[in-house]
């Protein structure tokens, strides 16, 4: 790791982290039915306010004045897709982001068709596992549910490539986080596989990614930001819960109360070259 570049990371982090404090970004959940509550508690807890609101005749209206949005599709149906697009398509226009979280793409040929139409609507963000990315890149197929069935590392070709194609960031999670827009390439080694059983988490992580995104003008920024925040928050959580029931509470609090100085003392970061 080169503490230079951690360093420089985490002073980036300080000021992304206060400008989400101070302008409480009001963020558009469009997430899946099993995690709904746990997402809005990750939003409020780093300081945004959440609307977790899906129904098509009103979305437009959300979308609107949110300062971003987060669509994910581990629950798609008709009336949720034609949500989705529109409240893509209204933020969009605004110029506000917007994370794709495409939950088990590859899983169903329904699904597969639905995440791909909206990935060319152009996300700010993508968040997705190692099998998820490949499935994307369509060079592999996505894992059971919402788990990846391949090591980070596998990805990060993919991950490129479609950072590269459709001009967005990239965040891919697993053992090891790594977060690229094409060029730049950088891994976490924080967080905690206790992560990884806790349903909802990945879930979570999309809709605090969005909250950084509205508050800064370098999307590979924030998202980097907000993908340190949250692994560095697990990896506290993870230090005093017994197990994945205990976790999800004490990660609540844990982005609660992250600063700055904890996330610097913590943060352990690689560059990888081309």
């Amino acid at each position: 790791m080169n503490p230079t570049n951690a360093n420089d990371i985490a002073a980036r982090y300080a000021r992304v982290a206060a400008a989400l404090k101070q302008a409480a970004p009001l963020v558009h959940n469009i997430t899946n039915l099993v995690v709904q509550n746990d997402a809005a508690d990750a939003i409020a807890a780093v300081g945004g306010v959440q609307m977790t609101l899906h129904a098509p005749a009103e979305v437009a209206e959300i979308a609107a004045v949110a300062d971003a949005l987060t669509v994910n599709v581990g629950t798609p149906d008709p009336a949720w897709l034609e949500a989705a697009d529109t409240a893509v398509r209204t933020v969009t226009r605004r110029g506000r982001p917007w994370v794709l979280d495409p939950v088990a793409v590859g899983l169903s040929d329904y699904r597969t068709e639905a995440i791909h139409k909206l990935l060319t609507l152009g996300p700010t963000v993508i968040k997705s596992n190692a099998s998820e990315t490949l499935a994307l890149a369509r060079t592999g197929t996505s894992g059971r549910a919402g788990d990846s069935r391949h090591a980070v590392d596998d990805a990060i070709d993919a991950a490129r490539r479609i950072a590269r194609q459709y001009g967005c960031v990239v965040a891919v999670t697993g053992e090891r986080d790594l977060i690229t827009d094409g060029a730049r390439v950088v891994r976490l080694h924080n967080g905690d596989p206790m992560m990884g059983r806790m349903i909802g988490s990945g879930c979570m992580l999309s809709s605090v990614l969005a909250c950084f995104l509205a508050v800064a003008d370098d999307p590979f920024e924030a998202a980097l930001a907000g993908l340190a925040h949250f692994a560095v928050a697990g990896e506290m959580a993870a230090a005093h819960a017994g197990g994945p029931g205990t976790l999800k509470p004490l990660l609540i609090d844990a982005l609660y109360k992250l600063d700055a100085a904890d996330l610097s003392a913590r943060l352990k970061v690689s560059e990888l070259t081309p």
